[in-house]
């Protein structure tokens, strides 16, 4: 087959990895800076350019879209699908991935364990908010934040009410802000699930390596591998599923009534490989072996 990796650039590790077991496997593959395309929008004949050419036609697609460039990056993925070609991870799916109020709707609806969460505009309101979530501390994020980005820790309410104005002052694109409730028990720790095709491939455990509440490996924090349990893996794959993912990297905290869903992301980092020593790569080329030549499935979520 014929594959292109939507992606930064080739010395990517993820990038490197998915180039080298596609290879290895007999398939084409051609590394494209998806940032350095560009689309015509032609009612007859859609098509993408990179570098002065037109795109030819693949096989399968694999999106590896930073969340700096998620609305350009995934613009482009669209043009490719428009064209026919098959997508693991479609437009669609990215973009509602990378939206967390978008994501805890649909996580909730599809039944899974999130955090208690609030979202709203009016920092007022901020005492009925926090009543909402059993008191405080809470967690303050954005709703577009990314590795650990645009993420506090308030411990009290006057904390929050100053954290909430200062968001709402500095917030001119309209970004959701949510309001989460402090999960004691697994302050600075969270376990990272990396899911292809329906199953989980590897899991870690990630531990932040001072007071710092979050466990982002961006953020220095250590990853060991981790065992998980039967229903943490149904429900991991629930998650993916719910976002409408075939690749997807989903976190979760392990709380007193269970495991919460923190997020699904639909580009995960294939450092899970060096810690776990699990390839992740394969499955992904593996999956797409089995999928790229069957009709895509109409994505029926909704934006």
């Amino acid at each position: 087959m014929k594959i292109a990796i939507l992606s930064n650039g080739p010395g990517n590790y993820s990038t490197k990895r998915l180039k080298e077991v596609a290879l290895e496997r007999g398939h084409e593959v051609e590394v494209i800076k998806y940032k350095e395309c560009y689309a015509s929008i032609a009612q007859s004949n859609p098509g993408v350019s990179y570098r002065g050419e037109d795109l030819g036609h693949y096989d399968a697609i694999i999106p590896r879209i930073a969340s700096y460039m998620t609305r350009y990056g995934t613009a482009i993925v669209r043009q490719l699908e428009m064209q026919g070609m098959y997508t693991i991870s479609g437009s669609l799916a990215i973009s509602r991935s990378r939206d967390k109020l978008r994501s805890m709707q649909l996580l909730t609806k599809a039944g899974v364990g999130i955090p208690k969460t609030v979202f709203s505009r009016n920092s007022a309101d901020i005492d009925d908010l926090i009543d909402k979530l059993d008191g405080t501390p809470v967690i303050i994020k954005l709703a577009r934040g990314t590795h650990g980005n645009g993420v506090v820790l308030a411990e009290t309410k006057k904390a929050a009410k100053s954290v909430l104005q200062a968001f709402y002052l500095t917030n001119e694109d309209g970004t959701n802000i949510l309001i989460q409730e402090f999960v004691k028990e697994s302050a600075g720790v969270d376990i990272r699930a990396f899911v292809v095709g329906g199953r989980v491939v590897a899991s870690m455990k990630r531990q932040s390596l001072d007071d710092d509440f979050r466990s982002n490996l961006h953020k220095g924090g250590e990853g060991t591998p981790v065992k998980l349990t039967l229903e943490e893996r149904k429900m991991c794959v629930k998650a993916a599923k719910a976002m409408g993912l075939n690749v997807a990297g989903v976190d979760f905290m392990r709380s007193e009534r269970g495991a919460l869903i923190l997020e699904v992301n639909a580009s995960p980092g294939f450092g899970i490989e060096k810690i776990t020593g699990r390839d992740v790569a394969t499955p992904i080329i593996e999956y797409i072996e089995q999928n790229a030549k069957r009709r895509p499935k109409k994505d029926k979520i909704g934006a």
